[in-house]
């Protein structure tokens, strides 16, 4: 069973088998479809899942802070399951490509006191952007 599931099923969500079938999808590592990469994957596996209760589903897992909603340039909104380890992303600037990393350094401790104006800080989101090895040796690039 996924780790997904796994805390789905500890906080006793009603777990229908559309919602099965999407936290399902959702798992794994490096995992940050988009909504129709979620219908379509979830439909190979229960055919009569609606987009619907594919987009509600989702929006209930974000807001059950159990899904992380990851926008990037203006791309389609992706869901990444990894919401309950501290990571950072890592985009692809060609194809879109995200990857979770977990670098060494705490963005919040970072950000000087100077830099700051009084706020008190408490989150901070770091995206480290690039082109992944296929777009790297892409002609013209």
């Amino acid at each position: 069973m996924s780790d997904l599931l796994q805390r789905l099923r500890g906080r006793g969500w009603r777990m229908t088998a559309q919602r099965r079938v999407v936290a399902e999808v959702l798992a794994g590592e490096h995992v940050h479809l988009t909504a129709d990469e979620v219908l379509a994957q979830a439909t190979a596996r229960l055919p009569e899942i609606s987009r619907a209760t594919v987009y509600n589903t989702l929006g209930e897992l974000v807001l059950l802070g159990e899904v992380i909603e990851v926008t990037t340039d203006g791309r389609a909104r992706r869901y990444d399951p990894n919401a309950h380890r501290p990571h950072q992303h890592l985009v692809c600037s060609g194809c879109g490509t995200i990857r979770d990393v977990h670098p060494s350094g705490d963005p919040l401790s970072d950000l000087p006191d100077s830099e700051r104006f009084g706020y008190v800080v408490s989150a901070a989101e770091v995206t480290y952007r690039g082109r992944c090895p296929d777009c790297a040796t892409e002609p013209g690039s």
